[in-house]
């Protein structure tokens, strides 16, 4: 076992290159560590999992903003160990060396993410299960059939801002907006949802100098609202969290629904953006979805483990000394979920060009007690949205050379800048308003436009498969070919294929 932060903050640092040095600037830092932020993490990031996975193996050490030391768990098998043993590796920030000892500051650019608040994000034992247990009680109440049909509505709302151009940017148009649309109307804030939220949003997780105010904008946002709620209680998910049991107070409850609001709108609008670089620029990817071998939530499925909405979560705290992956942890180290990396484990996927379709033993959601409890709610927004997009412009044409294409990364992630896009001109449709979120659900009898996206005319003489949809109105546009669930394919589709469809169409 070894430890290599020869370098700590504060301390003698090791050699470092001059700005004139042609190694200047290509991401090693004191103590020859790779720094985990900067150009060329930004740049290529899978390139700096591979040079750590071949330098240090399955747990590597880092430096973050400001040169702070830290562990990028690499392996598959190492990150479920990691985040299934809270006894070992704590969520409670607080535990951070940097922290006690003032090397990491009260402002430094990645406070927003590992401040310590009143959350069950950052909680372990009795009082993550009281706080968790509140959050998924809630998330429980949730109308999911009415979530899917609020998102079906939104998206073609988006639509018909830009139907009728011709061209359209699917990143800050469409998966940048739908997913903080929706979570608004969830939560129960649905006035303040714009541009600058969406921004903020965006803005509070990259580690950024405005980071900090744009995250007190959105808790500022929130704590309105959670005041709001406890005078006029109504059928969202705040007022459901200020009710339950558990007896969260106003500090609380703001804070998680920051915590809901932000982690499902990044997650959902770079799994939306990923999906549809996937399909425009990946002919064998959109041929199979618009030919019938893969459904819309397969897709996303196998976009979740290929390009993950995040890349890593920080973090994980040391409790004690230990070992991980070869390398001796002390007590306060602080530890980075390698999402991504954990994907590309060569030892569960050895051939990264396998169809991985219909496995979730992907990390897109981390995993163990702090699983994300909104990953259902996020493939709905992701599911929905893609399947309404492409329902309504099924011509899209990527625009631009895919070597145009560019990114924006940080620690959790990197999120496309632009997905221009072109497709023939067409009038919008009408939208009314969204029905309640809220439970019990009425007996369905209709459908939202779920079926298998088409790019081209049917083939000639091929049995052509009826779907049922809602128009505008909610009335059912056409009945489904076999009970009540519509058909995408032919009486010779295979039977894995039938169950797969009935399982989305039920919402499992």
């Amino acid at each position: 076992m070894t430890t290599p932060f020869h370098y700590e903050p504060g301390a003698a640092p090791g050699p470092v290159p001059p700005p004139e040095c042609p190694a200047h600037g290509l991401g090693v830092g004191p103590g020859g560590l790779r720094r985990f932020y900067g150009p060329e993490a930004e740049r290529d990031p899978h390139g700096l999992y591979d040079k750590l996975r071949a330098e240090h193996g399955t747990v590597a050490p880092v430096l973050l903003h400001g040169d702070v030391p830290a562990w990028l768990v690499l392996g598959h098998s190492e990150n479920l160990h990691m985040t299934r043993t809270p006894s070992q590796f704590s969520r409670d920030s607080r535990r951070w060396r940097a922290l006690q000892d003032g090397s990491v500051a009260p402002d430094h650019p990645l406070a927003p993410i590992f401040t310590w608040q009143p959350i069950c994000a950052f909680a372990d034992g009795a009082t993550h299960e009281r706080l968790r247990g509140a959050v998924t009680d809630s998330m429980g109440r949730i109308d999911t059939r009415g979530v899917r049909r609020h998102v079906n509505r939104y998206s073609n709302r988006l639509v018909n801002d830009f139907c009728q151009q011709g061209r359209v940017d699917l990143v800050s148009q469409f998966a940048e907006r739908l997913p903080m649309m929706v979570m608004c109307a969830i939560l129960g804030m649905p006035e303040e949802y714009s541009d600058r939220m969406v921004q903020a949003a965006r803005d509070m997780t990259r580690g950024t100098a405005t980071a900090v105010a744009s995250n007190a904008y959105v808790l500022d946002a929130l704590t309105r609202l959670v005041q709001r709620r406890r005078r006029e209680p109504a059928e969202d998910f705040a007022t459901w969290l200020v009710e339950h049991p558990a007896g969260l107070n106003d500090q609380e409850v703001s804070e998680h629904l920051r915590l809901i609001l932000i982690a499902s709108y990044e997650a959902t609008a770079n799994l939306i953006a990923n999906v549809l670089r996937m399909v425009l620029t990946d002919p064998r990817f959109r041929a199979r979805l618009s030919g019938g071998h893969m459904t819309v939530p397969e897709a996303v499925e196998q976009t979740l483990w290929d390009e993950p909405p995040f890349t890593a979560v920080f973090g994980r705290w040391a409790v004690g000394d230990t070992e991980l992956g070869g390398k001796r942890i002390k007590a306060g180290d602080a530890l980075i979920v390698g999402i991504a990396p954990a994907n590309t484990d060569p030892v569960v996927r050895p051939d990264l060009g396998d169809d991985m379709a219909g496995n979730r033993a992907h990390l897109a959601f981390s995993g163990g007690p702090h699983e994300c409890p909104g990953q259902d709610i996020g493939r709905a927004i992701a599911d929905v949205g893609v399947d309404a997009l492409l329902m309504r412009l099924p011509d899209l044409e990527l625009a631009v050379e895919e070597s145009e294409l560019s990114w924006v990364g940080n620690i959790m992630g990197r999120h496309l800048v632009e997905l221009p896009a072109d497709f023939a001109a067409r009038p919008p449709q009408d939208d009314k308003e969204p029905p309640s979120m809220g439970r019990p659900n009425t007996p369905r009898q209709d459908w939202e436009v779920q079926s298998t996206v088409r790019h081209t005319a049917p083939t000639p003489g091929r049995a052509t498969a009826t779907a049922t949809t809602v128009d505008e109105s909610g009335t059912p546009a056409a009945p489904s070919a076999v009970g009540g669930i519509p058909q995408q394919r032919g009486e010779s589709a295979p039977a894995r294929l039938w169950r797969a469809v009935s399982r989305w169409w039920s919402g499992n």
